[in-house]
């Protein structure tokens, strides 16, 4: 017997039930902000995120050379696709381009908790304006996803931030500072003990002293103590850039999802300013449920136009953890309208009925193995089958086909010809 692969995961009908339908919400309200959907391939040149991320990527990669020779990769995420697919096109799209998409993707990574090494995310991008209510109409979107899920007010929060804040604040210590490593330090924060926490600060070039005043200063309530810490043009654009940003959320609706959190720092090198996590209120989800942010320059470093981009990639896994804490997960039940029961050589008759109630879109059912009428009803019954029609022969001979409720057990007969007639879906109190 065959075992499945570790970070792997199989899912039956009611678990792909529940999952179906979190997709359909996140697909759903993207197509109302009037996003596209967009199709990618499972893989990719291993180059593409070596170039992106640096060779130690190759280490989380499912990658490997294929039989043209070529070094290709599993996707482990979608933006460097999308940044590649604008590339291919930009002249011909219409700006903003907004696009998203839904899809597996791979990484050989530890497994734990909402972690797994084939993982499914929702990503929603847009392309070609710097405003900063592109960044709000992310936020807008998350908001309006999560509480279409089901999701309350108190149940999730976004922290937002901004690199350019970050960065802004680390230039203006003395001496040389690494500001990727400390900003990726800072991504860590609330993972690890401070002790651990100020060594990657002084590691990546503060001073002890330095370094718990930057942490100080990412803990204020008052971003105007970081304009004037800094004094900087940069701090200060980017000060004004976030309360753009939240002010525009405010007008979209989001902004009471909203926390500012400057040791949000979302840790990929790519991201520039605006950034954003989401994270369960109560605190019980430990981790990040998602995560999102701009990142004006990777069009750019991949060969393309200047082309400024925001956007966001809820992952499923991490979302179901926060749908079940809050209870609001989709019940995952299955649905069968119809069960069409044959008795006897009355397979044309049968096989019309089920295709007129397919053709009004309903889920209809019927027999593929050759069943006595005894055993159809029981499956009828485990499948969870509203209605069962019964096609007879000695009913037939009368003109007549038998419709059940399977919940209360009543039935009536109705002539054939005239099922399913004008009903849309007839059903027992609309013949009986």
């Amino acid at each position: 017997m065959y075992e499945r692969i570790k970070g792997f995961r199989d899912f039956y009908p009611e678990e792909m039930r529940a999952r179906r339908d979190v997709t359909d919400q996140l697909e759903d309200v993207a197509r109302r902000y009037g996003f596209r959907e967009v199709g990618t391939p499972a893989l990719e040149r291993t180059q593409l995120y070596v170039d992106k991320s640096g060779e130690e990527i190759t280490d989380e990669l499912y990658n490997f050379t294929d039989q043209g020779g070529r070094d290709v990769a599993m996707t482990p995420e979608l933006t460097p696709t999308v940044a590649r697919m604008v590339v291919a096109k930009q002249q011909e799209l219409s700006k903003p381009i907004k696009w998203f998409s839904t899809r597996p993707f791979w990484r050989y990574e530890q497994v734990q908790q909402g972690r797994f090494r084939e993982f499914y995310q929702t990503n929603v991008d847009i392309f070609g304006s710097s405003e900063p209510e592109a960044d709000a109409e992310i936020l807008a979107y998350c908001a309006d996803a999560l509480t279409g899920l089901g999701l309350e007010n108190d149940d999730f929060e976004f922290r937002v931030s901004h690199r350019d804040i970050l960065g802004g604040l680390l230039e203006a210590f003395d001496g040389e500072v690494d500001t990727g490593e400390a900003i990726r330090a800072v991504d860590k924060r609330e993972k690890i003990e401070d002790a651990e926490y100020y060594g990657l600060l002084t590691d990546a070039g503060l001073e002890t002293a330095d370094a718990e005043q930057f942490d100080a200063l990412l803990s204020t309530d008052d971003l105007s103590e970081l304009v004037e810490f800094a004094g900087t043009d940069r701090v200060e654009a980017a000060v004004e850039n976030l309360e753009d940003v939240l002010a525009a959320a405010e007008d979209f609706g989001a902004r009471e999802y909203c926390t500012v959190s400057l040791e949000t720092a979302r840790g990929l090198d790519y991201y520039t300013g605006v950034v954003f996590e989401c994270f369960d209120s109560a605190g019980e989800v430990s981790r990040s449920v998602f995560g999102g942010g701009r990142y004006d320059d990777l069009i750019e470093g991949f060969g393309g136009q200047p082309t400024p981009a925001v956007g966001v990639a809820p992952g499923h896994e991490t979302l179901s953890l926060l749908l079940d804490r809050a209870n609001a997960c989709p019940e995952g039940s299955l649905r069968t309208d119809y069960y069409v029961l044959t008795v006897g050589d009355t397979r044309p008759v049968a096989a019309r009925i089920a295709r007129e109630l397919r053709g009004r879109g309903h889920a209809v059912e019927t027999d593929v193995s050759d069943r006595s009428f005894g055993a159809q009803m029981n499956y009828a019954d485990s499948i969870g089958a509203e209605t069962v029609v019964i096609v007879g022969e000695r009913d037939l001979e009368s003109g007549e086909i038998t419709v059940k409720d399977m919940e209360s057990g009543e039935q009536t007969t109705t002539p054939v010809e005239s099922f399913p007639g004008d009903h849309e879906r007839p059903t027992y109190d609309d013949l009986a």
